[in-house]
């Protein structure tokens, strides 16, 4: 399997947890996704993903997946143990369901193609799209916590074992600290992270920062 990647990217670390939780490893490409002449911009990349974005699995099938929840999935698939996605319909459909909070509703406000729209269109500098990113982050983890607050029960988001809610939630998290949000106001999220942060796959497969 080949997986195309960046370092910066959330979305990419999800993967790189989850191959080590699993234990599996890849054959790695890393794509530049910063600026307008970005490398994942660029047709060469939009032939192999169409969506020019990372990740991307290609698989030993030569099946090309994108989306890090259904890689993810898919190497949930691909190799059971240790489960990602709770075997529980109640626990499989939280999971999930906190999991998507963050690809859909956080995520996909914050990449680099969003802040070049806000620049090209609006006019957006540098300061007022940290602030987009920080609304967005607070209001998002705020409803997470919220969520956490009334159905959280063990030491993770779901139970005593990392899950697909916690692959999400670690990066997104580190995200939201570096830019400056306090993750004090989200007792549950922090604790969750806290403790996600003593684990190797997690810590090692954390975003690097932003230069």
């Amino acid at each position: 399997m080949k997986l195309y990647l960046n370092g910066i990217s959330s979305a990419s670390s999800r993967v790189r947890i989850a191959l080590a939780l699993k234990g599996l490893t890849v054959e790695t490409q890393s794509v530049g996704i910063l600026g307008e002449d970005a490398e994942s911009r660029q047709s060469d990349f939009r032939a192999i993903n169409p969506q020019g974005l990372v990740p991307a699995l290609l698989t030993d099938d030569g099946v090309l997946i994108t989306q890090s929840l259904a890689i993810i999935e898919y190497l949930d698939e691909l190799q059971p143990e240790p489960l990602l996605v709770p075997k529980l319909q109640c626990e499989r459909a939280l999971a999930r369901s906190i999991a998507m909070a963050i690809a859909a509703e956080i995520h996909a406000l914050l990449p680099p193609r969003i802040a070049l729209y806000l620049t090209a269109t609006f006019q957006a500098d540098a300061n007022s799209i940290a602030e987009w990113n920080r609304h967005w982050l607070r209001e998002g983890l705020t409803a997470i916590e919220k969520l956490l607050a009334d159905h959280r029960h063990g030491a993770f988001s779901i139970g005593n074992e990392p899950s697909i809610a916690d692959i999400f939630l670690f990066p997104q998290s580190i995200g939201a600290t570096r830019l400056g949000l306090d993750p004090a106001g989200w007792p549950n999220i922090l604790d969750v992270v806290t403790r996600l942060g003593t684990l190797p796959a997690f810590a090692e497969n954390a975003p690097a920062a932003r230069k």
